[in-house]
């Protein structure tokens, strides 16, 4: 009963105070559960874990990077960058970082190190860039000296800037073969996803040093703008490249449900707003198709929407019974979600660590272990398995 109340409870605040805008993912709820006990074991389906927590005291945490040496990069919104070492949360903080839209979603969002980072030193970062007329979402890259960032090169910047808080996206992606990916939300104008002379609602497609790819799908074409990779999408905060498969997998978040995991393919039309299986805020429908000939198929859609936000595959043999699967981070629902697939079909899902927290961010790092990024509390989490 509690668990259905909190559910409910969710959906009605969304509707309070989102009925002008599209703001659900962020809106703060109580009833998080907090940390988990230290060395308590958490049991699931498939394998069961401890969870570790590693920092506490977070603002508005966003992205998670590894270091070589083994600190942890975590950006907060408010456009700072704060370092885990060690085990825990440092009182250090990287400088260098440039001014940020930090109204509404907006402020300083993901984190990525370049594949080649040991050699170039690039890492990679999207932001709410302040401008005339508003903000853009903007990917940069900057090398790290000491706890400096140095060389800051912006890359790109979504147009038009606009005047608003919401839906910026965004997160990074890299394939390994020279290009990176960002994911931008339609800045809570649906119709910006269906139109190409905009970079919203989209996701774009770069050479790793901001030159725009001559294969892009509208490179070249007049009325549309050339980095455009796919398009038709809501908002899109989690993204990753599978090398295995050479797939490229997103998810969004839908209005009232309707949230989606899709793949991502060149050119291809995601559909939003003109097919969707979330309603608006206010209980009108936004559309009244699911399907369309042209537009794409989610591999997988939530209704009641989750706030879905970050997103990994688990490669590591540290959790073999969850190799293969996503852990899709949840917002609105307060969980991590493990899901199932088998190529690019959507088999089960669970629920971690339900009711514990809004998760924000969830990667695999370079030892193999997976990390959880909550805000409300801001929180680090490494997940340890246990027999």
């Amino acid at each position: 009963m509690k668990k259905s109340f909190l559910v409910c409870l969710g959906g009605l605040l969304s509707g309070l105070v989102l009925f002008s805008c599209r703001k659900t993912e962020e809106v703060v709820q109580p009833a998080d559960k907090g940390t988990p006990a230290t060395g308590q074991v958490i049991t699931s389906q498939k394998q069961n874990f401890v969870a570790d927590t590693l920092a506490t005291g977070l603002d508005s945490p966003w992205g998670l990077a590894f270091l070589p040496d083994g600190r942890i990069l975590v950006t907060e919104r408010k456009g700072e960058i704060r370092l885990v070492q060690a085990g825990k949360l440092s009182g250090e903080r990287i400088g260098g970082v440039p001014a940020v839209y930090s109204q509404g979603q907006g402020g300083l969002l993901d984190v990525q190190l370049h594949p080649d980072y040991a050699r170039n030193g690039w890492l990679y970062l999207t932001y709410a860039k302040p401008g005339a007329g508003g903000a853009s979402t903007a990917l940069a890259r900057a090398k790290l000296q000491g706890n400096q960032l140095t060389d800051w090169q912006e890359l790109f910047a979504a147009q038009p800037f606009v005047n608003s808080g919401l839906h910026f996206g965004s997160r990074i992606a890299f394939d390994g073969k020279g290009y990176v990916f960002v994911s931008i939300g339609e800045r809570g104008n649906a119709p910006n996803a269906q139109r190409l002379d905009n970079h919203y609602g989209k996701v774009i497609r770069l050479h790793d040093d901001g030159r725009v790819p001559t294969d892009n799908p509208f490179a070249g074409q007049s009325d549309a703008k050339p980095e455009i990779w796919s398009y038709g999408h809501r908002n899109p905060q989690g993204m990753v490249y599978q090398p295995e498969t050479g797939t490229l997998w997103a998810h969004e978040h839908g209005p009232k449900g309707g949230d989606e995991i899709n793949v991502i393919t060149k050119g291809k039309n995601y559909g939003w707003p003109t097919i969707t299986y979330g309603i608006d805020y206010d209980g009108t429908p936004v559309s009244n198709l699911t399907q369309q000939a042209g537009m794409e198929q989610p591999v997988h859609y939530w209704v009641p929407s989750i706030g879905p936000s970050g997103m990994t595959f688990v490669t590591s043999d540290r959790y073999p019974n969850w190799r293969g699967n996503l852990l899709v981070g949840a917002l609105a629902l307060r969980h991590l979600a493990r899901v199932e697939v088998a190529g690019t079909r959507y088999v089960a899902e669970e629920k971690l660590f339900d009711g514990l927290a809004r998760v924000r961010q969830v990667a695999q790092g370079p030892d193999g272990y997976v990390y959880v990024v909550t805000e409300g509390p801001g929180t680090v989490i490494k997940l340890i398995p246990a027999q």
